[in-house]
Formats: structure tokens, C-alpha cells, sequence
């Protein structure tokens, strides 16, 4: 994730990228963080705003329930966090947990951190490779927010003499590095796993922002800052898991709300169906990108592919590979990034502004579904999973924006459309649509 990859740093920028405001300028009094999850059919004088102005900025409107006052909207409040929190922590069978989903811009799950365990909620993140929590030092505001990790109150806990400092898009995190036994899944146990306990967090991960706590990096131990093993890899080391490889479903807001990631198993009904690609690399769950079409036109709106399809004749397999643009399969990035001459093609075929991604509600019925070939292998999205539509402003625009000339992050638009599985051992990644 842009917040939490730090490879890509200087590429890309997420939903927490950008700088957020929170306005209620009509005092209305009461509003707390999850408040703009309320969605109702009064017309709404708060809104979120994202951006910082260099790049222009954009309005998320919050929509209160009609009749409610203060006291009644924090029972309602609360009694929400209650049932959610219960659903939320409560582990399936098969080492599987379930995601929770905050409006498709990211996903949450629980971890125990030390004996006996701490819970904290985490972004599982397929583009980063370190784990972090909130130390019990840490004063930041996004530290003081959340859950704060007490190594003194484990008794597996071990001190470590290393410091860590991450960089994300536009978030930073410093902290200490110790070791500490990890319960994931409700029965998934990592012993001696080495973890950041954050003394300084910057306002990317306060409140309301972010309603997690930390990160679970699921990438593997190359892309890992401060010379730590990965988690994946310790899971790999430990032979903790029955298969060497995690599944993760990511649903709809508008379908069933929620996720889930199964470590060690992968759901078998999409067995016959999943697609295989080779990993590019040794530090996240990357591929290569070869082209991509809409509908069923020739033209390949991948910039730069025509060059390394040209020169084809002449590279090896692993020239080919090393020359063609990367993509990274991202659990934690809301969007899908990619370079600018290619996305702003795509816009304008399919007659949306290529500058806001904004296009007429009304072109959606005729739009086709756009074919991204990833590892030499076509995967499609359909318009209404590449078109974001909300009803409460009657806004359509498009789940894309730029970033970097030469690596794509496929983030949560495309794993809603697909079911992922991530073979550790053999470093490949499987996808298949996900069903209905």
C-alpha cells in the first residue's frame, strides 16, 4: 500500500496520500470519526475533503440520519462498534479471519501481539513486508488514538537494539524493533516474530483517517525495512501453515461489506479457475504487465509496450520480462496506479475527463470491460468494477490515477473483481473472477 509500501514511495499516492480535512462547518454537534460511515437521505453540509491543493482537491459528503440528536446517534454509534467489533475479531474456521471493509478504501483485520496477547487491528498489506503496532511510549496523536503495544505487560517479549524509520507516500513512522510471539487468524502463531513498535507517528494515521491501529506486511522479507524477516517468511520457516500460501477476498461495500484472508488454505471452489503468474522479484507480490485492452480492440493502451513487443525478436524470456512494465498486486492502495499517458487513454475512451476521471452515469450501460494482461495472462474488469458510482451524489469516475511511467499498482478495485492467491514458496500469485 502507498501508505505502507515503501518501495514505492516516490510513485504512488493512496487515499492516504493526501492530505484530509474534516469540516462541519453548519456545527452540527455530536460528529465523530465513524460518523461519515452514516449514510442517509438528508442532503449534508459536512463533507471530507482529500487533497493538499497542489493537486487539486475533491469532496466526500456526509450524510447524517434524518431526526437523530447527539445522544442518540452516540448509542447508535456505539452499539455499531459493538457488533462489529464482535464480528470483526471473530476468526473463521481453516485459519481464515475476516477483513473488515471501510468504504473500499481499505481493509482491517486483527492480530495478538505478545503473551498474553494485545489485540490491534491491522491493514494486511501485500505491499509491504514489515509488521508495526503502536508503542506504549508513542504520544503522537495517531498513537494516542489507537491501541498502544505494552512490551512490558508480555512475558515473551524481547528487546531488540535496532531502530526503524519508514517513509511512506506521504506518511512516516520511527520506532524500536523487538520480537514478540504474533497470533493471527485466531490460531496462526508466530513465535519470535520481530515487529515495530512506532514512538512517532505523523497525522497520516490518526483518526478518522485511519481506524486501524497498524500494518501487517505480507510481502516477502526483501521488501522489509530495518533487515527483519517478513512474517510470510516466518510462517514459511516455521512450517506453521498446512500450504505454503494465503487466499484473500475482498468484497463490495455494496455486496456483502467485509473480506477475508485464510493463511495456509485457499478456498478450492475457485481451484478450477485461478490463473497462475510468476512473481517479478524477490521484495513484494509483483508481476510483469504486458498490455491493456478494451473490449475487443486491438489497440494497447499500455504505454511503452510496443517497444518491448518490437524488440521481442531479439531479448531472452528474462530481457523480456526485465524490460516490460512491473505490476504490484496491492491489498492496501484504494486505486489503481499507473502512468499517466496510459490512464489518460483509457479515460478518454471510454469519454471520461481524464484530468478528475469524472464521466456521464448515463455511458456506463455501453461502456466494455477493459483487459489488463498480467504475466502473460488476460484478467478483466467490467464497468461498473472500474467505474466508481455513487448514488447519493450521482458522481461516476473512473478507480484509476496516476503515478509512476513504469510500475502499476493493482489495488482494490481489481482484487474486488478477483479472488487472489499467493503461493509463498513458489512465488506465484493465482487469480480467478470472484463469484457472485
Amino acid at each position: 500500500m502507498k501508505l505502507a509500501c515503501v518501495a514505492l514511495a516516490a510513485f504512488a499516492q493512496t487515499a492516504f496520500g493526501a492530505a484530509i480535512r474534516l469540516d462541519d462547518s453548519d456545527g452540527t454537534p455530536g460528529l465523530e470519526p465513524d460518523d461519515w460511515t452514516i449514510v442517509g437521505q438528508q442532503a449534508a453540509k459536512n463533507h471530507i475533503t482529500f487533497g493538499d491543493g497542489s493537486q487539486g482537491n475533491f469532496k466526500i459528503q456526509l450524510y447524517l440520519k434524518d431526526g437523530l440528536d447527539p445522544e442518540s446517534k452516540r448509542r447508535q454509534r456505539a452499539e455499531r462498534r459493538r457488533k462489529m467489533k464482535n464480528f470483526a475479531e471473530k476468526p473463521l474456521s481453516n485459519n481464515t479471519a475476516i477483513l473488515t471493509n471501510v468504504k473500499d478504501y481499505y481493509y482491517y483485520g486483527y492480530i495478538g501481539v505478545g503473551n498474553p496477547p494485545q489485540k490491534f487491528s491491522v491493514v494486511f498489506d501485500t505491499g509491504s513486508s514489515n509488521i508495526w503496532v503502536p508503542g506504549e511510549a508513542c504520544a503522537s496523536d495517531a498513537c494516542t488514538e489507537h491501541r498502544r503495544f505494552d512490551h512490558a505487560a508480555s512475558t515473551t517479549f524481547q528487546t531488540g537494539a535496532q531502530k526503524i524509520q519508514i517513509q511512506y507516500g506521504t506518511g512516516f513512522i520511527a520506532g524500536d524493533i523487538g520480537a514478540d510471539t504474533v497470533q493471527v487468524a485466531g490460531s496462526l502463531v508466530l513465535h519470535n516474530q520481530s515487529f515495530a513498535m512506532t514512538s512517532l507517528e505523523d497525522k497520516t494515521f490518526e483518526m478518522p483517517r485511519s481506524q486501524f491501529d497498524g500494518l501487517f506486511g505480507l510481502g516477502f522479507t526483501g521488501g522489509a525495512e530495518g533487515h527483519v524477516r517478513s512474517p510470510v517468511d516466518t510462517m514459511l520457516q516455521q512450517n506453521i501453515l498446512g500450504e505454503p500460501l494465503f487466499g484473500i477476498k475482498l468484497f463490495r461495500g455494496s455486496q456483502r461489506g467485509n473480506g477475508e484472508i485464510t493463511f495456509g488454505s485457499y478456498d478450492h471452489a475457485y481451484a478450477k479457475s485461478l490463473e497462475w503468474i510468476d512473481v517479478y522479484g524477490d521484495i513484494f507480490w509483483a508481476t510483469t504487465m504486458e498490455g491493456i485492452f478494451y473490449g475487443d480492440e486491438p489497440q494497447n493502451y499500455l504505454y511503452g509496450a510496443d517497444k518491448v513487443s518490437a524488440a521481442s525478436g531479439a531479448l531472452s524470456a528474462e530481457e523480456k520480462a526485465r524490460a516490460s512494465r512491473k505490476a504490484l498486486l496491492d491489498t492496501g492502495s484504494s486505486l489503481i496506479y499507473g502512468d499517466p499517458f496510459s490512464l489518460a487513454a483509457m479515460s478518454t475512451r471510454i469519454g471520461a475527463n481524464p484530468l478528475s476521471g469524472e464521466l456521464p452515469c448515463s455511458a456506463l450501460a455501453s461502456l466494455k470491460p477493459f483487459h489488463f494482461v498480467l504475466g502473460g495472462k488476460r484478467f478483466s474488469m467490467a464497468p461498473e468494477e472500474y467505474v466508481f458510482h455513487d448514488p447519493a451524489t450521482g458522481i461516476c469516475e473512473v478507480q484509476w490515477m496516476p503515478v509512476s511511467e513504469y510500475l502499476w499498482i493493482m489495488g482494490i478495485p481489481f482484487l474486488q473483481s478477483h479472488y487472489s492467491v499467493y503461493d509463498i514458496k513458489d512465488r506465484r500469485i493465482g487469480l480467478a473472477r470472484m463469484k457472485q
